[in-house]
């Protein structure tokens, strides 16, 4: 061992070059890890038979609209689109005997977003595809496949393919969409997991990730993570499944080396942000929505310490018409603390462009909803992605019996660092929030050694408070954690030479923070974002109808009081005039009002402002 520590030492990117290739998945991936992480692999006939059905233009069909159809054969170099086009492919899976006893996986890469559906009906898992790493393409068939003795188990499969990947159809993240781009199906195996080459890979994605900033450092531990990773690399011989073992009981001898009582604490969350239209419109929100949270579920029941938060009122409502049974699903999740309704209001709200009216209604709205559904009101506005804040906002917050803020945006300003992370904000009465702004600077995180240190690093209010929020899982167009990440998690709860780590409610941070934070410094005013311009100049039809859409629900709720007193025949409208409310809230989220969404949301916002 000292004698490679002494090479490691010498020649540390040569090592860290060495433990790049020894998990690449281009260079020698058929001799390397990569090479471990399946016991098995079949596709084709008469493992697997796919065939498809198209829907006519854009349409959305339901299920039961969809496997009424007729369906025709495909195979494997298929092209689903044009942009927005939707496909059902029904799978029939037949499981080989050789899997016999084992957990067998469908790994189905449309190159773009679908959803699981069984047989019955019942929406099971999303599915992100393509090569990016929101990849997420595997579906658990089977966890025990039968015996051979046993009769064999065929399985069949739909999958809503929508042609649209998960930033949209553009040719770059925030590029407009192309109307006729399209998506190979890339792949449709069934395959067998070697969950012990799978877990060696997690433990050294760790070790790499601590041993990155080398030789810049003078941190021991990254030096030990670097030479911990290569005596792994000696250790392991493809074929010999003792030398998988073998080498990770080096790695467990790294990661049993626990931090001090004094470490700073991270409180992790998982979560998908969603943007409720950007890239795409309201209508694949709905779907993005049911395959991001139907995926999380699924791992609430691999990983019961698992914990994800999900904000939007008018997500939630989405859910419960559109997809029943998931939303009783989620219910049960909530109950048992893994599932987080969070954020108090009706949409992620732009607070900058609507009045001061609409803001108390975003909290109403949203206030109500999780009342009548969850059983309380949000403790926590909920706010990670919007274009500045108004000072108003601290104000209504204590008066919608929320009392704490979340927010990381200001991390990307382009001119003036914002010079807090944990601080008190007050607005313009004097009322006050605790507001946390993640040191990650993300509310994306992958799970990394390096976003961990970071947690740390850029922590403001260290000197007060000696704890923070992270945030996990990929986000923006939807999908959340990935099984890797809940894999890392676990591996990084307390280890020597990162910060804890624990899977936490933001309530749980909040009062913690509440209850042991001395001497925070306070804020007052307004909260301004120094990075997107023209926020209160683009799409100017769009905040012409918001305001006059605001004027006419206020005069018609004046009137309709007046009219109840004079006459007490007349029926306050009191449900229209909610929906009505509820449609105007959801047109002032924060990529839609201020102006930063594709055309074809502004068809669908205008739409819903003629008919209010």
């Amino acid at each position: 061992m000292d004698r490679h520590m002494s090479y490691v030492q010498k020649h540390p990117k040569v090592t860290k070059d060495r433990l790049a290739h020894f998990m690449s998945d281009n260079l020698l991936k058929d001799a390397n890890l990569r090479a471990a992480l399946y016991d098995g692999r079949v596709n084709g006939s008469p493992h697997i038979k796919l065939e498809v059905w198209a829907a006519s233009g854009l349409e959305r069909p339901t299920f039961a609209e969809a496997v009424k159809q007729e369906y025709k054969p495909v195979d494997i170099g298929h092209m689903f689109g044009p942009s927005w086009a939707s496909h059902w492919v029904r799978a029939t899976l037949q499981i080989p005997e050789e899997f016999a006893g084992k957990e067998v996986r469908l790994i189905f890469n449309p190159s773009c977003e679908a959803m699981v559906w069984s047989e019955a009906g019942e929406p099971l898992q999303g599915i992100t595809g393509g090569d990016g790493r929101e990849l997420h393409v595997d579906y658990i068939v089977t966890k025990c496949a039968p015996q051979a003795s046993e009769p064999q188990l065929q399985v069949v499969l739909y999958l809503e393919v929508a042609s649209n990947g998960t930033f949209g159809n553009g040719d770059f993240v925030i590029g407009p969409p192309k109307p006729d781009r399209e998506f190979r199906l890339a792949s449709a195996d069934l395959v067998v997991y070697n969950h012990s080459a799978w877990a060696m890979f997690y433990d050294l994605q760790i070790l790499k990730d601590m041993a990155a900033p080398l030789p810049d450092t003078s941190s021991v531990r990254a030096w030990q993570a670097l030479a911990t990773a290569n005596a792994m690399v000696n250790a392991f011989e493809l074929g010999d499944p003792d030398s998988i073992a073998e080498a990770r009981a080096i790695g467990a001898q790294f990661f049993a080396a626990k931090g001090g009582e004094a470490n700073h604490q991270v409180y992790a969350i998982g979560n998908c942000h969603i943007d409720t239209a950007w890239l795409w419109p309201y209508d694949e929100t709905k779907r993005k929505i049911a395959r991001s949270w139907s995926t999380q579920m699924d791992y609430m029941d691999r990983y019961p310490e698992y914990k994800f938060a999900a904000s939007q009122a008018q997500q939630f409502e989405w859910l419960r018409v559109l997809y029943p049974s998931l939303f009783e699903r989620m219910k049960e999740k909530v109950k048992c603390g893994q599932f987080v309704p969070i954020g108090a209001t009706w949409s992620e709200f732009d607070a900058n462009l609507p009045s001061g009216e609409s803001l108390v209604r975003q909290f109403l709205l949203g206030q109500r909803f999780f009342e009548k559904h969850f059983g309380e009101r949000s403790k926590v506005f909920w706010l990670p992605d919007t274009f500045g804040y108004s000072s108003q906002l601290p104000q209504i917050v204590r008066l919608a019996g929320a009392k704490y803020f979340f927010t990381q945006k200001l991390s990307w300003n382009n001119v003036n660092k914002f010079p807090h992370t944990t601080f008190r904000w007050i607005g313009l009465d004097g009322s006050h929030i605790l507001t946390h702004m993640s040191p990650a600077e993300t509310y994306v995180g992958q799970v990394t050694a390096s976003e961990l240190v970071d947690s740390l690093k850029k922590h403001k209010d260290i000197a007060y408070s000696n704890e923070s929020l992270y945030l996990y899982g990929n986000g923006d167009g939807g999908g959340g954690p990935l099984e890797a990440m809940l894999e890392r998690m676990r591996r990084v709860k307390d280890v020597d030479g990162l910060p804890k780590v624990k899977n936490a409610h933001p309530n749980e941070f909040y009062e913690h923070i509440e209850k042991t934070a001395k001497e925070l410094v306070a804020w007052k005013g307004e909260l301004y974002f120094e990075l997107h311009r023209g926020t209160y100049t683009s799409q100017a039809l769009t905040k012409k109808y918001n305001r006059q859409c605001e004027f006419l629900l206020r005069d018609v709720e004046m009137l309709s009081v007046i009219a109840q007193t004079v006459d007490s025949r007349f029926a306050y409208p009191a449900d229209e005039l909610t929906r009505m409310w509820q449609q105007v809230c959801l047109n002032q989220f924060h990529d839609v009002i201020p102006g930063s969404s594709i055309e074809i949301v502004y068809k669908d916002s205008t739409a819903i402002y003629e008919e209010v």
